[in-house]
């Protein structure tokens, strides 16, 4: 296979500080490098406070952005793709959201091909008014005519492409890092002595939480990712499985009325933490006693497959989606329904035998499955193949 040079556009960069698209392009441009590929990694000024060339074997680059919420992602990935075509040092451009494959022709129009991960169906969230959900359903038939190459992270994301467009598309997950391995184990037969001791799970003392005695909720706090659904049933619990402290893990830019709303909401054991990354991300997810993924819309969730990864015992929204990632290997309620997520609760924080088991088919499902580097295989092969 031929050594390419590979510009990845549409994150808001690498190193990894805001969500599943810039994990995305962390780890598979560190791979791709190490491979012997050569990857410019794309990112926006006034997010990547990172002064170094490189990270991992990357090239950054970065590029003005207006920060506004429907102009930034669109005007960030047109400027990106102006600075690929006018430096000419691109055999490939693989670009993240369908939001920004209006502009996939510049590229094209230059010999470039282009591969574009649409990500899921965009317009379908609560946070965008008629116009940005216009843009998105424009994004996504431009993906179709425009693109070498189109990306799923789901079968239902596939299959939407398929029904609505007549398009094929290739589906290839998101991954999880195998680097947790080490902790899983552990986890799984709860041996916690001694990792709180690691400088990497300060984040315990400093919430005033211990491992396996807390809920995490982890996700950007937008409606349709339904922490209040979370927040209702947790307010609905026996007060002697409070307990066990609910921590609500993210943040949003954007979302300040939302934000304000469910912490309005929150009764006793609610913890907002913030947005964590790195070490402290880590931490979070290998201590968790039950993981809730209550996100409604999008295909591959990056944090459910991380929690998987991490052999977390996972209770999830009913969606199609999450129904394919965790198959028979978590714990689901009827889709946004409070009482039913109550329900479930109630029963895994009553039987930790159910816990254990839990634990154990997540983490082995993402092992075979969900795996980074096959998934940078996958994407190695797809860019090959566009090029030839």
């Amino acid at each position: 296979m031929s050594k390419l040079r590979i510009a990845l556009c549409g994150t808001r960069g690498i190193p990894a500080c805001y969500g599943g698209f810039e994990t995305f392009a962390e780890q598979v441009s560190e791979r791709l490098v190490k491979r012997g590929h050569e990857v410019t990694v794309y990112g926006r000024k006034h997010v990547i406070k990172y002064d170094q060339s490189t990270y991992k074997g990357a090239k950054i680059r970065l590029i003005p952005a207006p920060k506004s919420k429907y102009l930034e992602t669109p005007i960030h990935t047109l400027l990106s793709l102006i600075d690929v075509v006018l430096r000419r040092q691109t055999d490939v451009v693989l670009v993240c959201n369908a939001a920004n494959s209006a502009f996939l022709w510049l590229p094209r129009l230059f010999g470039i091909p282009v591969a574009v991960n649409v990500d899921g169906i965009e317009r379908l969230r609560a946070k965008w008014n008629s116009l940005g959900k216009l843009w998105y359903r424009i994004g996504e038939q431009c993906s179709v005519w425009f693109a070498s190459a189109v990306i799923s992270d789901a079968q239902v994301i596939a299959d939407y492409y398929q029904e609505n467009y007549n398009s094929s598309s290739t589906v290839i997950p998101y991954g999880c890092d195998r680097s947790c391995d080490k902790f899983v184990d552990d986890k799984l037969n709860d041996l916690y002595s001694g990792i709180s001791e690691n400088a990497a799970f300060s984040v315990y003392e400093k919430l005033g939480i211990k491992p396996n005695e807390y809920l995490l909720y982890l996700s950007r706090l937008e409606p349709e990712n339904n922490a209040h659904v979370v927040i209702e049933a947790y307010n609905r619990l026996p007060e002697r499985m409070k307990n066990y402290p609910l921590i609500i893990v993210g943040d949003a830019p954007y979302a300040d009325q939302y934000k304000a709303k469910i912490r309005q909401m929150a009764g006793s054991g609610v913890s907002f933490v913030g947005a964590h990354f790195g070490a402290a991300y880590s931490a979070l997810q290998i201590g968790a006693r039950v993981y809730l993924q209550a996100t409604e819309v999008g295909g591959t969730h990056p944090a459910l497959v991380e929690s998987m990864g991490y052999g977390n015992c996972i209770v999830a929204n009913g969606t199609p989606e999450h129904y394919e990632v965790l198959a028979d290997t978590g714990v689901f309620y009827n889709k946004n329904d409070a009482g039913h997520l109550c329900e479930q609760l109630r029963y895994l924080l009553e039987k930790s035998e159910e816990i254990k088991k839990f634990r154990k088919l997540a983490a082995a499902r993402a092992r075979s499955v969900y795996d980074w580097d096959v998934v940078t295989t996958a994407y190695e092969g797809l860019l090959q193949s566009i090029c030839r």
